[in-house]
């Protein structure tokens, strides 16, 4: 008897994680036959977990907060985008033994952006709000959509900046804290925080917002995220939440696991309604 493929998401805390539910259509949807759990997995016992489910047959692993760093390092060989992020959220098994590390976040967010909301990047002034690891993970991929400028501002200003010189080489970028935001004006915000899901905001301006500007929030939940409020509150053309990322860089990570790209739409659709 032949043992279905065993995949999973590693994460604490973890009951909220919905991935199951988007890795199960997904299989429905292209034929393929897999197991995909979520399984709560604390840093400290990180290693030996990952090590023990590559062991008994494991074929891929998702890795969320707080684990994508030490996934990165358990990595036996990462991708560009995964070493630009320092941060791996997909572990994939290959024929030869060795772990693949990746990093879908960025790929998910702009796929979301681009493809399912139409928004422009190439040639826009974008701001990201946070200069952590999610600003970190989604950077490389924003600059390949060649925008005018990437302006990151965090509380911590040092931080932005030491941020924005390790990614000087890819385009117009600089880091700067929220209090020099005053006078300028983007087309794309983008909260890397986690800030606005306990309805917390960093001190923004007005006049931040260009007229017919896109807000998004990495962040989502089951209600509007205090900066999606925000969002449509300065008069944004649209104001969205991370959903529709979230089952992009399912998808992303399904493809690199299976070599099939399942279709998302049906997939957000159905988690939107659910909320």
């Amino acid at each position: 008897m032949t043992q279905i493929d065993q995949y999973a998401v590693f994460g604490s805390p973890i009951k909220h994680s919905k991935s199951p539910t988007i890795h199960r259509i997904f299989a429905e949807q292209t034929g393929q036959e897999l197991v995909y759990t979520a399984q709560e997995v604390t840093a400290d016992r990180f290693e030996s977990a990952v090590t023990e489910f590559f062991r008994l047959g494991g074929q891929g692993l998702n890795c969320t907060v707080p684990l994508k760093e030490l996934a990165w390092r358990f990595a036996d060989r990462k991708t560009e985008r995964a070493d630009s992020a320092k941060a791996v959220n997909t572990l994939a098994l290959q024929t030869d033994g060795s772990i693949l590390g990746d990093n879908t976040d960025g790929i998910g967010l702009v796929t979301d952006l681009i493809v399912n909301h139409e928004v422009t990047l190439n040639g826009k002034k974008l701001l990201i709000l946070g200069a952590g690891g999610a600003s970190r993970g989604i950077l490389s991929p924003l600059f390949e959509q060649q925008p005018a400028c990437i302006v990151i501002a965090n509380r911590t200003a040092s931080k932005a900046v030491n941020l924005a010189d390790e990614f000087a080489d890819r385009g117009d970028i600089k880091g700067c804290g929220f209090d020099e935001l005053a006078g300028l004006s983007f087309d794309v915000i983008l909260n890397a925080t986690s800030a606005s899901l306990s309805n917390d905001l960093p001190p923004l301006p007005e006049g931040l917002l260009a007229p017919n500007g896109v807000c998004y929030d990495l962040a989502y939940g089951n209600e509007l995220t205090a900066f999606v409020r925000w969002g449509i509150s300065h008069g944004a053309a649209s104001s969205l939440d991370g959903l529709g990322m979230l089952v992009e860089q399912a998808a992303e990570a399904f493809f690199i696991w299976r070599g099939i790209r399942p279709d998302t739409a049906p997939v957000i659709e159905l988690l939107n309604s659910e909320r």
